[in-house]
C-alpha cells in the first residue's frame, strides 16, 4: 500500500500545490506579497496531500492491510 500511496501523493501533491498557487495569485491580499506567499502555499499543498494520499490508497486497496493479497 506504501507504493500506491506514494504514487497518489505525487499526483495529489502536484494538484493541491497548483490549486494553492492559483489561490495565492487570485486573492488580492495574498497576491500583494506573492513572492513570499507562493513557497508557503506550495509546501502546504504538498504537506496536505500526504495524509490524503494515505486515505486514498487505503480506499484503492479496498481496506486490505499490509501482507494481505
Amino acid at each position: 500500500m506504501f507504493k500506491v500511496s506514494v504514487l497518489v501523493w505525487i499526483m495529489l501533491g502536484t494538484t493541491l500545490a497548483g490549486v494553492s498557487l492559483i489561490v495565492v495569485l487570485m486573492v488580492p491580499g495574498f497576491a500583494a506579497n506573492a513572492i513570499r506567499n507562493i513557497p508557503y502555499a506550495v509546501a502546504t499543498g504538498f504537506a496536505l496531500a500526504m495524509p490524503l494520499s494515505y486515505l486514498v490508497a487505503r480506499q484503492i486497496s479496498g481496506g486490505q492491510g499490509v501482507g494481505k493479497a
